[in-house]
């Protein structure tokens, strides 16, 4: 299948209105027209933690969600992306749950990493953790495994509990790859186009390196899972938050990439008011790459861009954000931490509350976001212009509860009347019909505080004015009859 060239919807199955069901009637009738380049639905399946993300079953539906023929109903008007974690499941799986029980017996004891396997029976010690790119203290949990309950340390990359809810799998064995192919098979059969690869970069587990994107062992398993998945008729999008020449050594491969950088240079350009390494960052992208600007987890900082902004430029759009109420997630390795203690991981907080809630503030890096070449992607947050969630916050311990505010449909009815979202569901559509963004980029300035893109397919061309210092955008089009229309946003 082919990737369509319009703007996608991220959401979870239960955040707009409630279900499924309720997310197809918003898509078929308040959203028409909107979401013509298909709906990233964030984990719908049974799970034990991480809200989705720590998968009991990928062959069911979390029946307060809905059911595989909700996703079908919803598949025949728009084509559906879901996330597969290849790192990892639930520790209430049944395949771990056998594991427990039965240990070396269990037939799926072979899915699991022992850190014995890691290290070669080498206690591995503080320098080698250190040269982990952890997300927890260690990156282990243990358990108590068969029928004399022996303590066991199985690798866990991520997980707040301890023992961690999510249990890596061991993406070399044959029962994983089995797993991963009968996942992948299911899909297909529910109508599924895209498919997210969620934590990719943390399958390969390997001593004396960062167990992150380890080569050559993990381009053999991008090979393998790509042929499954052309095998099912399905585009794959890898989720990689590194550093930049990995996302380039996968769009080197033919493969989509999250263009994670850009949330940083249009955030940046907003908030000091200056677009030129916007521009120079544009002239030196690949193209095939899926935006965005806010999601459920956090503004990419750290890892992935370093090397291309230093830490005090950083700091200063970090602080804007903490003004205006963000939170933080933080590095947790010493290592990979900057040299004068900057550790920045992600910044979490709604993109409008970062734009300190100023509408044109909001449509011009939306505009900016559209205008740069690859998938639009827009979270269900950010196209209702939600604030910071604080209560959820504080109700919950979790940061990034401040940006996945659930919506009923009372305030969904209410949010579509702000003049905010009614200018961005228009430029939304602009971007979704106009024939110049199936052309190319003809130039792109930075000048006298306006940052100037200019769009062009044969006849059609679209050109978009963006005043840094006044927030003011102006688009200027073709139409019909050799007609020129300009309109601010």
């Amino acid at each position: 299948m082919s990737i369509k060239n319009k703007v996608q919807l991220i959401t979870y199955p239960d955040s707009l209105g409630g279900n499924l069901s309720t997310l197809q009637g918003l898509l078929n009738n308040q959203f028409a027209g909107v979401f013509d380049g298909g709906v990233h639905i964030l984990p719908p399946y049974p799970s034990s933690g991480d809200r989705g993300f720590a998968p009991i079953s990928y062959f069911e539906i979390d029946s307060r969600f809905g059911s595989w023929g909700d996703l079908k109903e919803i598949a025949k008007t728009h084509d559906v992306m879901l996330d597969l974690m290849v790192n990892h499941v639930s520790q209430k799986s049944v395949y771990f749950a056998d594991y427990l029980e039965k240990g070396e017996e269990s037939a799926y004891s072979r899915l699991f990493i022992p850190v014995e396997d890691v290290w070669e029976n080498k206690e591995p010690d503080e320098t080698d953790l250190e040269k982990i790119f952890r997300r927890r203290k260690f990156p282990w949990s243990t358990y108590e495994v068969g029928a004399t309950r022996s303590a066991k340390r199985i690798w866990t990359t991520f997980g707040k509990e301890e023992p961690s809810e999510q249990i890596d799998i061991d993406v070399k064995s044959h029962e994983a790859r089995e797993l991963l192919a009968s996942i992948l098979q299911n899909f297909r059969n529910n109508n599924i186009r895209l498919v997210r690869l969620d934590a990719i970069g943390y399958v390969i587990k390997k001593m004396g390196t960062n167990c992150f994107f380890v080569e050559p062992e993990i381009n053999e398993f991008i090979d393998w899972i790509v042929e499954v998945a052309k095998e099912n008729n399905l585009e794959l999008l890898p989720e990689v938050h590194s550093h930049f020449s990995i996302q380039r050594k996968l769009s080197d491969r033919g493969m989509w990439i999250y263009d994670f950088i850009l949330p940083y240079m249009i955030l940046e350009a907003i908030v000091n008011k200056e677009g030129q390494r916007f521009i120079d960052y544009l002239r030196h992208r690949p193209a095939s790459q899926f935006t965005m600007l806010d999601c459920h987890d956090g503004i990419p900082i750290k890892p992935d861009l370093d090397g291309i902004v230093s830490s005090a430029d950083a700091r200063k759009v970090v602080d804007h954000c903490l003004r205006n109420g963000a939170n933080l997630s933080l590095v947790f390795s010493e290592s990979y931490k900057d040299t004068d203690g900057f550790d920045v991981h992600q910044i979490r907080g709604t993109w409008y509350s970062m734009m300190n809630c100023n509408d044109d503030a909001y449509i011009a890096s939306r505009a900016l976001q559209f205008f740069t070449p690859g998938i639009p992607q827009v979270y269900y947050v950010g196209l209702l212009a939600g604030e910071n969630d604080t209560e959820s916050v504080r109700l919950t311990g979790e940061g990034r509860e401040i940006n996945r505010h659930n919506f009923t449909s009372e305030e969904i009815a209410q949010a579509l009347k702000k003049p905010i979202v009614q200018r961005l569901m228009k430029l939304i559509k602009l971007r979704n019909t106009h024939e110049a963004f199936n052309g190319s980029i003809q130039s792109m300035d930075y000048e006298n505080g306006q940052i100037i893109i200019y769009w062009k397919n044969e006849r059609h061309f679209c050109h978009l004015h963006c005043n840094l210092q006044t927030n003011q955008t102006q688009v200027e089009y073709s139409g019909e009859n050799n007609s020129i229309i300009s309109y601010n946003l």
